[in-house]
Parts: C-alpha cells; sequence; structure tokens
C-alpha cells in the first residue's frame, strides 16, 4: 500500500513539473471567481463566468474532455474542449489529476442530455493534490480515518461538510434567538483557580507568570453567576469546557456548551426559552420541525409544548405507585428482576441506598424510553446542589432535566440564591475536600443574587438531534481519538 502511494506521489511530482514546463506555476494566488451554487442559480446559456473548485472527476476523451469540479458549495461540468483552449492549454490538461484545485473561465452551455456545463476558454492551476484521493472521491470507508483526516473526509463527502455547515449555521441562530430576548453574550475565564459549577474531574495545567497552578474549566456557572450579582440580569456564553473524563458516542472531553441566565426567572422561565430555541432553530435551519433519529430512524417532533413529569411520578409508572414505601431490600429484589425480565443490564454493586437505587432504575430503564422532548422535573436535590428546593417539598429541588431521544439534553434551574444554603450544599458536595469550595462565589453571592433562571446545553448533542447523529464525532470538527 505504501509502495502504491508512493507511486502515485511520483507520478503528480512529474505532472507538477511537466505543468511549470507548460508555464503553470502548480501553486497560484487570488484568484476571483462565482460559487458554483450561485452560478447554477443563475444560469444562463452562453454567459462568460469564472469558477474554482477542486476536481473530483476526470474523463479523457481525446478532442473533447469532461471534469467534474467542486468548490464546496455545488458540484457542476467543465467541459474541456481542443478547438476551445490554446495548444498549451489544452496539453497541459492532459497533467491534471484527481484533487487537484484549478480555477477557469468559459461559457455557460446546456449539453444535448440537458446537464449546465461550462465550456472552458482559460484556465490556470491553483493548487496541485501530491496525494491521491479516495477512490472516484466515494469517500473514506473506513469511519475512524473520516475523523482522523476530516480534511479528507469534507472534501470527498458532501453530507459530512452539509452538516458543519449547518452546525455552524445553528450556533449563528441559537446567538440571534438570545439576542432578540433580549440576552448579553459574555465570555467569561477558561483557565481557573478552582473546577465548579459541575461534578466532574478537570484538566489541570500551570500559570508560569502567575506560578500558580490552575484548571481547564469544566462549567461558566460560576462566573456568569457572578455578573448577575453585578446587575447583568440577562446574560448567555457560548463556548468550550473540558472535563477529563469518558469518551464515548455522546461525550467528548471537549465540548461545547450554552449556559444561560436570567435574573428574576425561574425553572419555568427557562422551559419557556427551550420551548422558544428550538422550534426556532428548527424553522430557520433545519427547515422542518420532526426530526429522523438515529439508525432506527425515530421521528422526534420539536413541536412545543413539551411533556412536564416528576421525577418519582415516572419512577412509580414503571416500579409502582408503592415503590418509595417499600423497604429497601424489597426495592432491590424488584429491580433486579425486572432488570432482568427487560434485559437491561443494572449496575447494583455498592447500590445501597433507595435514592441511588432509584437513580440507577430511572438511568437505564426510564430516561432512555423518553424518546420526544420531556422535561423532567422535582429531582432530588442531592443530586443538583445549585439549585433551589421545591417550595412544598426539600428533599426535591425545582428544576428539569430536558430528555430527547432517551439522552439528556440539558438542565434548567431555579437556582440557589441563598449563600447560607449554598454554603451547605457545596460543603456537602465537597465532604473532606472543603478547599475546592469557591468562597470567592459564596462571597459574591452574600452581595445579593437576585432570584434567577438558568440552563446549560451541549450544542454537540443539540446539533446530533437535530441532523439526525448517533455520534458526537459525527457533528465535532476534530474529535479526541486514540493514538494510531
Amino acid at each position: 500500500m505504501q509502495q502504491e502511494s508512493n507511486e502515485y506521489r511520483e507520478n503528480r511530482l512529474a505532472a507538477m513539473k511537466a505543468l511549470a514546463d507548460l508555464g503553470f506555476e502548480p501553486y497560484g494566488r487570488k484568484y476571483p471567481h462565482q460559487d458554483l451554487a450561485d452560478l447554477r442559480a443563475s444560469f444562463a446559456d452562453g454567459r462568460e463566468v469564472t469558477v474554482a473548485g477542486r476536481l473530483l472527476m476526470i474523463r479523457r476523451m481525446g478532442k473533447m474532455n469532461f471534469c467534474t469540479m467542486n468548490d464546496g458549495t455545488d458540484r457542476f461540468q467543465l467541459i474541456f474542449k481542443r478547438d476551445e483552449l490554446s495548444e498549451t492549454a489544452f496539453a497541459a490538461f492532459k497533467q491534471l489529476n484527481l484533487g487537484d484545485i484549478i480555477g477557469a473561465e468559459g461559457t455557460l452551455f446546456t449539453t444535448q442530455k440537458g446537464e449546465k456545463s461550462l465550456v472552458v476558454k482559460e484556465w490556470t492551476m491553483l493548487a496541485k493534490a501530491l496525494e491521491q484521493p479516495p477512490e472516484k472521491f466515494h469517500g473514506l470507508a473506513d469511519q475512524e480515518e473520516c475523523y482522523r483526516r476530516r480534511y479528507v473526509d469534507l472534501m470527498v463527502n458532501d453530507e459530512s461538510r452539509q452538516r458543519f455547515f449547518t452546525r455552524s449555521r445553528l450556533l449563528m441562530e441559537i446567538r440571534k434567538y438570545l439576542w432578540s430576548k433580549g440576552f448579553t453574550e459574555v465570555e467569561t475565564p477558561i483557565l481557573q483557580d478552582q473546577a465548579g459549577g459541575a461534578a466532574a474531574k478537570p484538566f489541570f495545567s500551570h500559570f508560569n507568570a502567575l506560578d500558580k497552578d490552575c484548571v481547564m474549566r469544566i462549567a461558566p456557572e460560576l462566573y456568569l453567576k457572578r455578573l448577575l450579582v453585578g446587575g447583568m440580569n440577562k446574560v448567555f456564553e457560548l463556548g468550550k469546557d473540558f472535563r477529563n473524563e469518558g469518551i464515548d458516542r455522546t461525550h467528548n472531553p471537549e465540548f461545547t456548551v450554552c449556559e444561560i441566565y436570567e435574573a428574576y426567572g425561574d425553572r419555568t422561565s427557562m422551559e419557556a426559552i427551550m420551548e422558544g430555541l428550538l422550534p426556532h432553530l428548527c424553522d430557520t435551519v433545519i427547515g422542518k420541525r420532526q426530526i429522523e433519529y438515529g439508525e432506527a430512524k425515530t421521528v422526534i417532533d420539536f413541536t412545543p409544548p413539551y411533556r412536564r413529569v416528576a421525577y418519582k411520578d415516572l419512577v412509580k409508572d414503571l416500579m409502582g405507585a408503592d415503590w418509595f414505601e417499600k423497604p429497601f431490600e424489597e426495592q432491590l429484589a424488584q429491580a433486579k428482576r425486572m432488570g432482568k425480565e427487560k434485559d437491561v443490564n443494572l449496575e447494583l454493586d455498592g447500590v445501597n441506598t433507595e435514592l441511588m437505587l432509584t437513580h440507577e432504575v430511572y438511568d437505564k430503564m426510564i430516561e432512555k424510553t423518553l424518546m420526544q422532548p420531556t422535561f423532567v422535573t422535582r429531582i432530588p436535590h442531592e443530586f443538583v446542589p445549585l439549585a433551589k428546593a421545591c417550595k412544598d417539598d426539600p428533599s426535591l429541588v425545582d428544576v428539569f432535566e430536558f430528555v430527547v431521544a432517551g439522552r439528556e439534553l440539558c438542565p434548567g434551574y431555579t437556582e440557589q440564591n441563598d449563600p447560607l444554603e449554598q454554603r451547605k450544599a457545596l460543603e456537602h458536595q465537597a465532604g473532606e475536600d472543603t478547599e475546592k469550595i469557591d468562597e470567592d462565589f459564596i462571597s459574591a453571592l452574600e452581595c445579593g443574587m437576585p432570584p434567577t433562571g438558568g440552563l446549560g446545553f451541549g450544542v454537540d448533542r443539540l446539533v446530533m438531534f437535530l441532523t439526525g447523529c448517533d455520534s458526537i464525532r459525527d457533528v465535532v470538527l476534530f474529535p479526541q481519538l486514540k493514538q494510531n
């Protein structure tokens, strides 16, 4: 295989030299041209145009030759005729290879078969490709290679390239929607003194200039809340978080999030944002609200209103209305039995409390069945230390987990703004590691933070849902991978 690759390279180097000998420098400069998509939309026979792009197909037929060009916006047929080109230009054409990037001027023409084409009058080299592209530009057969060599994947795979254009448009529309609702986009530190805002393992680094250790943020939450204290009442941040944890189909250590906070709001304010934002993204970018997701092609309908259901009610629906009154040993036996019946692998080693057992049941046997957009509300307070308790039951917090296609897309909170209660919750979470408590954040709360609603969603997962992908690697341009 390596020998074959070297042979291709040698042949292309020889072609590059031949082009140079004919006056065609292999690497060009600025080349004004029209996008192929615009050209197709405004096509008119006889019009003179200039185009540029990569050659995907070359079909040599003597005095009339055909190429397919792709410029990233569309594909278009180019015709190289012996009697339309200079002798030098036609001779140089013979040295072109798949993957070469050229510029071409000519006249638009519709063939007898009805194919819109460009009859080339002049052309120039813009970049000689020294590496052989995938066979016939059908794409990379190895999905892992698509991730490692994304530039080749984008070069040859129109679907992949369009998916990332869609991602870019989604980011733009998220910003536009939030700005239209009065939110201000802000930036908070990525390098922080200590990790906060979530329970996750951070990446560590060091400030040479300050001679102190730091971590890469796991969430921007605590800094965004400082801004609420300062009087910035509606803020959002769209950026990167970093968690030094597992990699799977829905997790990448470096990922993009959008966190949103609204002073004088609560959980219901955040529900309203999701019920407004998601239809907006579907309407403006995707073009439909019903999305086929995953290999099963499950249709997800993002038309609001979305279902709202309490965490405990979901558990009772599956395990019985008396689940929370049963002794722990009876609950454990029932869970094992139902897990076996449903062929679900419940991880019960070390599970020794009703809280842990119930959440394992929810995680493995309930959440995965919630395919349509669902706000799961009234979560046990142990899981959400930064949220405010429900008025009628302090064992629960006034939050939602927004679940789509059996996976959590985002949480939304009525945020805790009582500094004394916040300290208790953080101390409980930190255990003996009290140095992990962000004292400056507590100090900020003691200055007074308004009642607040907040949410944070993973942009990568959102793009997955809206483009029908079931792997985060398909929506991240350069995902983290094991070394070869």
